[in-house]
């Protein structure tokens, strides 16, 4: 990550250096990519899913509604997101 004041190249840690010009994004790492996408996205799904079931068998439904409104969110912004973001 650069930080604010430094150069793209400049010493991040302990003799490494960060130069985001020599980053590209590989097929293969773009597969990994979109794969650990689809697992987050799968994951935050069930789990929206399960605080939905918990919200039918609880006697305060509203915690539950909230959090799978969050994760439902959650799986539907991750799939804007890129590998430059991060």
């Amino acid at each position: 990550m650069v930080e604010a004041g430094m150069a793209e190249s400049d010493s991040v840690g302990a003799g490494t250096t960060y130069d985001r010009s020599v980053t590209e994004i590989s097929p293969e790492f773009q597969r990994g990519w979109d794969a650990a996408l689809m697992a987050a996205r799968f994951w935050h799904e069930s789990q929206a899913k399960k605080a939905l079931i918990q919200a039918r068998r609880s006697r305060f439904p509203k915690n539950f509604e909230r959090e799978a409104e969050v994760h439902q969110r959650s799986a539907e912004m991750i799939t804007t997101l890129s590998p430059d973001d991060v």
